[in-house]
């Protein structure tokens, strides 16, 4: 008779993940599955998870979090900054705890990274119902706010007895680390289940090692691929995320190097190949480098690999829209996308078995002259945007000058930086002009563009790599949405430098808006709906004082560079905000994006954005039929 122990359900889910185990791919040390779970406790968790985690603090320690979409989110950083080779679970209490996660798991499925969501939920037993925090739904009694979780979640399991942990976490483990299924996976914990006994199989604990898997490429899609790259002369590869994600970037450089073809990025891709490589043309797309749009659109193949093929990358389908596209992709939903040959594959794999089906092909000569003329220009432009030191007159730093003075204190320190992002004006200029050697070194969010993610993801980025300067690079706007995590950050040890850029308000948006011929409204703090007070004049530094970390705010670039010799010196979180000027962008690289545009207004501005609007939609109709 085999073995069995008696725990909780609760106790028996810890000691499950505890036992899970892998190897580093930088060390090749065997490290645990699980960096550990983020926990803000209530009545829905405390007795139950809580106690669990209490037992096991040694091998699967929890941190305490201020706020339960930041926990996610700094869990999701940790994931992405190790390439989806590790990762966090997260619990909360049932109602506002639960549904404040509901964002993140979006933004986990969205960027097809790793979360593990425990939520406590309401009593199976139904004996306590309504409990506090309990949402009713009049025509379903089994609904509670969890089920919120079924379509952001890439599996969904609510468990309603102790036995079944035996089916369900070897499927959620599956899907967490599976690369074509992998996003967010919520296991819902009734409260009264979490508490309850059963008598386990012993082995069911026993320490086991996770292997990351993917599959290879078909014969049949390698030889189709072959064909289509052997009849180019000018192809392009577009870099996507999924080559970060496979371990693919050698895989790449090879590839690209073997055949002389083109390399632009996509935000998760950067950082694929190196900003110096003499094949690297720059980001792809809206965000993107003048010379890498130019190629991209007389391009007679596009080599789309680990990337879903955004409406940035592809300019709201504009930018190469007449253009075949081979997809390389591990997602066989995401390899459809390009609408050509496919290669569902691990990119690792995939390319250099297509480098082989296609021998000694090279791109064009002419091309590659191009491409060399056109990455020097595009590097020759950031090095003179990003060099500015001193505004025009009458202007504030914009933010293409102050990445330039990060980006040189991180010269001077001779220190490999990760620099994180996620929404507003900041992702397409760090996309334009930041700088990255590494894999990694550019940890943008931007699949679904979330604010708030900014400081949070920090912390999971320092969590993953302490070794390492982590720069959060903020605006206003997202700051204020969510920063809670600088008070974590000082209480973890896990050191932060954050830059606030304060241009007074949605910059972004504001600038959108009136490209859309929209009157300025509701997004600079001086366009808004305001009381006797006026709109407010924040002091970041002062708050971010409060909240633990050392702050300072900067009057100028030169004082910015100075500052930040003073952040990398420091024991602790440090934030350094100096105002922006709202009004201006990086004008060099770009393309069309689609906004849909009111087709009746009042005001003659809108009219004329209409106007401009359509006609872009007819250009594009007009490439898709060519």
């Amino acid at each position: 008779m085999s073995a069995t122990v008696r725990l909780t359900c609760a106790q028996a889910l810890v000691r499950y993940l505890a036992a899970l185990h892998t190897q580093d791919d930088d060390t090749g040390e065997r490290v645990p599955l699980f960096g550990g779970v983020f926990a803000i406790f209530g009545h829905g968790n405390v007795a139950g998870i809580g106690e669990a985690l209490h037992a096991h603090r040694d091998s699967i320690p929890t941190y305490r979090a201020h706020n339960e979409q930041a926990m996610a989110h700094a869990a999701i950083a940790y994931a992405k900054a190790h390439a989806r080779r590790r990762m966090m679970a997260v619990t909360s209490s049932i109602g506002p705890g639960a549904t404040n996660m509901v964002t993140a798991a979006a933004l986990a499925h969205v960027n097809r990274l790793p979360l593990l969501l425990l939520p406590g939920d309401i009593f199976v037993s139904r004996a306590p119902d309504p409990v506090l925090q309990q949402l009713e739904d009049f025509q379903d009694g089994t609904v509670s706010v969890n089920d919120c979780f079924r379509p952001v979640s890439r599996y969904f399991d609510r468990i309603v007895s102790p036995a079944q942990l035996l089916t369900a976490l070897p499927r959620a483990i599956r899907v967490l680390t599976d690369a074509a299924l992998c996003g967010p996976v919520t296991l819902a914990l009734p409260q009264d289940v979490q508490t309850q006994a059963f008598d386990y199989p012993a082995s069911f604990f026993e320490p086991r090692d996770v292997h990351f898997r993917a599959p290879s490429p078909a014969a049949d899609e390698l030889r189709e691929a072959g064909t289509a790259l052997r009849d180019a002369q000018r192809p392009v590869i577009v870099a996507g995320g999924g080559v970060i994600y496979g371990r693919a970037t050698d895989a790449l450089r090879d590839f690209a190097q073997n055949h002389a073809i083109p390399v632009c990025e996509t935000q998760a891709g950067k950082g694929a190949l190196p900003w110096s490589h003499p094949l690297q043309l720059g980001p792809a797309g809206v965000c993107g480098a003048t010379g890498a749009n130019a190629l991209l659109a007389e391009a007679d193949l596009i080599i789309a690999v680990g990337t879903r093929l955004q409406d940035f990358t592809t300019g709201s389908r504009s930018l190469f829209a007449h253009v075949p596209i081979l997809s390389i992709n591990v997602n066989g939903y995401d390899a459809l996308k390009g609408n050509g040959s496919q290669i569902v594959a691990d990119a690792a794999q995939a390319l250099p078995a297509l480098s082989h089906a296609v021998g000694r092909y090279k791109a064009s000569p002419a091309w590659i002259d191009r491409a060399h003329d056109a990455a020097n220009q595009w590097r020759h432009s950031v090095d003179t945007i990003t060099g500015a030191r001193t505004p025009p007159p009458g202007h504030l730093a914009y933010d293409g000058e102050v990445i330039g003075a990060v980006q040189r204190s991180s010269a001077t320190s001779a220190r490999d930086d990760i620099v994180v992002c996620a929404a507003g004006t900041l992702p397409a200029e760090l996309e334009k002009l930041w700088r990255t050697e590494t894999p990694g070194g550019y940890h943008m969010e931007y699949g679904f563009s979330c604010m708030g993610y900014e400081i949070a993801g920090g912390l999971g980025v320092k969590m993953a790599r302490p070794e390492r300067d982590v720069i959060v690079m903020v605006g206003d706007g997202s700051y204020l949405m969510m920063n809670s995590e600088i008070a974590t950050s000082v209480m973890l040890g896990a050191k932060l430098i954050i830059v606030v850029l304060d241009n007074r308000g949605y910059g972004c948006i504001n600038r959108l808006q009136q490209s859309c011929g929209g009157a300025p409204f509701n997004n600079m703090l001086d366009d808004c709906l305001q009381g006797e007070h006026g709109a407010p004049h924040i002091d970041f530094a002062a708050h971010a004082r409060a909240l633990g970390a050392i702050a300072e705010h900067v009057a100028d670039i030169t004082s910015l560079e100075a500052a930040m010799v003073r952040a990398r010196a420091a024991d602790r979180t440090y934030l350094i905000a100096i105002n922006t000027d709202a009004t201006r962008t990086t004008e060099e690289g770009g393309t069309w994006w689609e906004v849909a545009v009111p087709e009746v207004s009042a005001r003659s501005n809108v009219r004329d954005a209409r106007a401009a609007y359509e006609s872009a939609l007819k250009g594009r109709q007009g490439q898709v039929k060519a």
